[in-house]
């Protein structure tokens, strides 16, 4: 890419306390300079790479876990397949952790390797006991560890629909973020169909094409990078958009995601795709009375829209009961089967 971002700010010795009090306020990603240091995983990585598999393998549950596979010419790049948007360039695969990890151990330093990652699988399920062994206290304990591990492998820059913590054992990892609000400067592509889950930015983060996406030019200007070693964390916000680089032949990362401000009766994400269905084609002037109705009574742009009412009165506008919620939610299939 040829240009220098600035770094995502450095936290040290953060605790429970310091992280609830300084960090998540902020809403912006922090870097957890030495969370995971203690780790005992991360001890036995820096030893060896060989020294980690075998502890790892201590707690293989041997179940088959989802794993990525792309051909060397991808160069990494888990995406979409030569420009054509309803195919990617990888397949998955059901591989057995141990199995994957003997593989990248012993191609470790080769060249040409083609790209192969487990990404995203609780600890519980596929390595119990690890995550008792390393911990950190800083999630909630809703949210439950997973574990990510692969040679140098991309994720082009996508959102989550949580808050996350992700604590670097093994390897380094590159990354970089964006706001929110970046969204029009991203390109993305596909909301229905997308390499890994949420949607992805068309754009290659290392070689931007300026011509075809001239406005990332300003999602560049508002970035934040970093680069992680083992032991470092990092604290990304809501929805912040990332694109994460595994830099080295053998790396594992541990994550935590956690929302606890779900929805009542969908994910807010399929309400954008009703929203794209029902409002997207109407005409211009009854867009925007649809936006002022959403700005009123959504997101209170004008205060409490059900203030004038009283409460026994507010149906929708008030406190939602689960008899209500289930009330709607017939409403709104019964509208949808029709």
């Amino acid at each position: 890419m040829g240009r220098v971002l600035p770094a995502i700010p450095q936290w040290r010795d953060v605790d429970v306390t310091s992280f609830q009090r300084d960090i998540v306020p902020l809403n912006k990603p922090a870097v957890l300079k030495g969370l995971a240091v203690d780790w005992p995983a991360v001890r036995e990585g820096a030893r060896s790479s060989a020294a980690l598999a075998a502890y790892i393998k201590r707690f293989d549950a041997g179940k088959p876990a989802q794993t990525l596979v792309g051909p060397s010419s991808i160069k990494g790049r888990f995406f979409y397949k030569d420009g054509d948007l309803r195919n990617l360039n990888f397949v998955f695969r059901q591989e057995p952790i141990g199995a994957v990890i003997d593989w990248l151990l012993a191609h470790e330093n080769a060249a040409d390797q083609p790209a192969i990652a487990i990404q995203s699988v609780p600890l519980p399920d596929y390595l119990p006991g690890f995550a008792k062994e390393n911990a950190t206290c800083l999630p909630p304990p809703s949210a439950i560890p997973r574990v990510w591990i692969g040679n140098s492998v991309t994720v082009s820059t996508h959102f989550d629909f949580n808050y996350n913590i992700a604590c670097v054992v093994a390897g380094h990892r590159r990354f970089t973020l964006f706001p929110p609000e970046q969204l029009p400067n991203l390109y993305i592509g596909p909301l229905e169909h997308t390499p890994a889950g949420p949607p992805t930015s068309m754009v290659l983060l290392e070689e931007p094409d300026f011509t075809r996406y001239p406005r990332f030019e300003y999602a560049l200007d508002a970035a934040m990078q970093a680069e992680l070693e083992p032991g470092d964390a990092i604290y990304i916000p809501y929805m912040w958009w990332h694109h994460v680089k595994s830099l080295d032949g053998f790396n594992l990362l541990v994550n935590y995601w956690w929302n606890d401000a779900t929805a009542p009766l969908s994910s807010p994400f399929n309400c954008l795709v009703h929203a794209l269905l029902t409002l997207k084609s109407l005409p211009r002037d009854q867009r925007a009375v649809w936006r002022t109705m959403f700005d009123h009574y959504v997101f209170g742009t004008n205060g409490d829209p059900a203030a004038h009412l009283d409460p026994a009165d507010r149906g929708v506008l008030g406190t939602l009961s689960p008899e209500l919620v289930k009330q709607m939610q017939s409403i709104l299939l019964r509208s949808l089967n029709r």
